[in-house]
């Protein structure tokens, strides 16, 4: 993998990026698995995994230096061969799965040593962009707002206009007062809305006030920290027992002591739900999170007979399928409808389209 030309400006020395990039990927089974997740895979056949690519997508407005990518140790060798610009102690590890409000939290305590100033841009690994100067327009928007004083605790997450009803994401409400210049401009958050049933969907699609949560956030290191104190002090305190070591040969040796410490969160149940200064971006880049084989089939290739296929399977009588078949592996599927059927490594997936989102749940119960 060859190492980007990179060039860097002063004025973006103060930005940061962190990439959360520890997960598993389970909705994606069996193409992600525990030894090879989703954000290292290539599902949509551009040349470059997920992660290389939301590297690239935040060179423009971030120094190389500034990365940071959170992951477990079992893939940190990974990280650094899909991002070899990258130094070791810009890998920072998890001893375990915590989700993202520790992930957050180790990363912000790490930024708040090196760059007590910065202001952060924290994202997935695992996301698709098809228009990244407007990405990164909006992305530098957002450092700039959070980088105003009157705006030093302001905490940002980016919104996405839906473009169907969606019952995968989680939603972001914005007021009706705010709505008429909502799209690619800063404005108050109301309210998040969690995973709707199919219904509920409709009626936030055709309120048009209603954005998809993209997971992606915005802020200042005080903004983040001070929020930490305020709303989930217990984490804090745990990481303010560290503080001496952060950015220092200690700093792994802490966290693997005390990491297991930390509660079991996501940033948007305890930070942002309860945040009372918090703002959001609608914006419109050609996001998706590719979290689930639907997401996949709507940005693949599609046959005649609407079929997303990869590999060397023989589709009879079959429509609107995702065919997955690992290459040297011959399969014949016949009479399928929105079905999904993937096979890699010796382990197989066939189900029906609109059942996806119980493939996590079959893959715990399988073991995996």
């Amino acid at each position: 993998m060859n190492k980007t030309e990179i060039t860097t400006s002063n004025q973006l020395n103060d930005h940061y990026c962190v990439i959360m990039a520890g997960g598993v990927g389970s909705r994606f089974w069996p193409l992600s698995k525990n030894n090879f997740p989703k954000q290292f895979l290539d599902v949509l056949g551009t040349g470059k995994s997920f992660i290389r690519s939301t590297f690239e997508r935040f060179l423009p407005i971030v120094p190389v230096e500034n990365f940071l990518v959170v992951t477990n140790e079992a893939y940190k060798h990974l990280v650094l061969e899909h991002i070899p610009e990258l130094s070791e102690n810009q890998v920072l590890c998890e001893p375990m799965r915590r989700n993202t409000a520790p992930c957050i939290a180790y990363a912000s305590y790490r930024i708040q040593a090196q760059c007590p100033n910065a202001v952060v841009a924290v994202t997935p690994a695992d996301h698709l962009v098809t228009n990244e100067v407007e990405f990164q327009r909006v992305i530098g928007l957002g450092f700039d707002f959070v980088s105003h004083p009157d705006h030093q605790d302001a905490l940002m997450t980016v919104g996405i206009r839906p473009s169907r009803p969606e019952t995968g994401y989680g939603y972001i409400e914005v007021s009706p007062r705010s709505l008429q210049n909502a799209v690619g401009e800063v404005v108050p958050m109301d309210n998040f809305k969690e995973k709707p049933d199919l219904e509920t969907a409709k009626q936030f699609l055709e309120a048009g006030r209603y954005f998809w949560n993209s997971g992606i956030f915005v802020w200042s290191i005080h903004a983040i920290l001070s929020a930490f104190k305020s709303y989930l002090p217990d984490m804090a305190a745990i990481f303010d027992e560290g503080a001496s070591v952060f950015a220092t040969d200690g700093e792994q040796q802490f966290i693997n002591e005390n990491f297991a410490r930390c509660e079991n969160i996501s940033i948007d149940y305890g930070v942002m739900e309860r945040s009372q200064c918090r703002y959001t971006i609608p914006a419109d880049f050609g996001w998706s999170d590719i979290g689930t084989y639907g997401s996949l089939y709507t940005h693949a290739t599609h046959d005649a007979n609407g079929n997303a296929k990869s590999g060397t399977a023989l589709l009879v009588e079959s429509k609107n399928c995702v065919v997955n078949i690992e290459e040297g592996t011959e399969a014949i599927v016949q009479g399928m409808d929105r079905c999904l059927v993937v096979y890699r490594n010796g382990s197989l997936l066939v189900c029906r389209m609109d059942d996806e989102q119980r493939i996590k749940q079959w893959v715990e119960q399988i073991g995996r």
